[in-house]
C-alpha cells in the first residue's frame, strides 16, 4: 500500500510541476512599477487603492460591492507571480483572464444561462481565503459560474497560507490549462476554455456594513508572457 501511495503522490507532483522552460530562460516584466498605479484602472466597488513604499494597498469601504484594480491591457498565455499579505477578516483574490463590459451579457454553461450585469468584473479568480475553509489558491469564477477548482482534497495547500506574513502566488495560464501554486505548494489546476484572454486584477471583497479598517497588500507583481 505504501508503495502505491508513493507512486500516486509522485504522479501528482509531476502533473503539477511548473513549466521547465520558464525556469530555464525567464523574461519577467513588472506589472507594478513600485511608484504609482500607472497601467491599472479600477472597476466595481469603491474600495481604495494606494501605493505605500513598494506595495499596493487595498482598503475595504463599507457599503460597496467587490472592487477590482485591473490592468489596462489583456494577457493570454503567461506566468504571473506576486506576493500578498492577507488580512484575517478580509476575503480577496487575484483575477486572471477576466473581463468587464459596458452592456449586460449572458453566459451558457452546462445547460444553464447566467446573466452578467453591465460593469460587473467576471472571470477566473485565484482565491485569497483567510477563513477556516482555507481555500487560498483555489480557482473561482468570479461573477459567472462560481467554484471551478477548490481545495477540499488538498490539505497541504490549505495549510500553506501564512497569516500576517508575505505569501507568494505563482499562476500559470497556458492554453486551456490553469495552475496555481501557493508558497511553492501546488494548489489547484483546471482545464477550461471559456475565457482565453483577459486582464489581471487585484480584488478587495465587499464587507457589507463593516466599518473596521481592513486592508490587503501586494508587491513584486511580475509577468512572463508566453506564445
Amino acid at each position: 500500500m505504501r508503495s502505491t501511495v508513493s507512486a500516486l503522490l509522485g504522479f501528482a507532483c509531476v502533473a503539477f510541476t511548473a513549466l521547465p522552460s520558464l525556469a530555464a530562460d525567464p523574461v519577467w516584466k513588472p506589472l507594478f512599477n513600485g511608484q504609482d498605479l500607472k497601467g491599472w484602472t479600477q472597476h466595481g466597488g469603491k474600495a481604495t487603492y494606494a501605493v505605500e513604499g513598494n506595495e499596493i494597498v487595498g482598503r475595504a469601504v463599507a457599503g460597496t460591492p467587490n472592487s477590482f484594480l485591473c490592468t489596462e491591457r489583456s494577457y493570454t498565455n503567461f506566468v504571473l507571480e506576486l506576493e500578498f499579505k492577507p488580512h484575517p477578516a478580509l476575503n480577496s483574490g487575484v483575477q486572471v483572464r477576466s473581463e468587464v463590459h459596458a452592456s449586460p451579457r449572458k453566459v451558457v454553461w452546462n445547460g444553464k444561462t447566467n446573466s452578467i450585469p453591465a460593469g460587473r468584473v467576471h472571470g477566473y479568480q485565484v482565491e485569497i481565503d483567510p477563513s477556516k475553509r482555507a481555500w487560498t489558491g483555489g480557482i473561482y469564477d468570479e461573477g459567472r459560474r462560481g467554484w471551478l477548482a477548490d481545495l477540499k482534497t488538498n490539505d497541504t495547500a490549505r495549510a500553506a497560507l501564512r497569516m500576517g506574513e508575505w505569501n507568494q502566488f505563482r499562476i500559470e495560464c497556458v492554453g486551456d490549462q490553469l495552475k496555481t501554486f501557493l508558497n511553492g505548494i501546488p494548489a489547484a489546476q483546471l482545464k477550461d476554455s471559456m475565457t482565453p484572454s483577459g486582464f489581471i486584477a487585484l480584488q478587495v471583497h465587499g464587507v457589507g456594513k463593516n466599518t473596521n479598517q481592513l486592508e490587503l497588500r501586494w508587491r513584486n507583481v511580475r509577468i512572463q508572457e508566453l506564445p
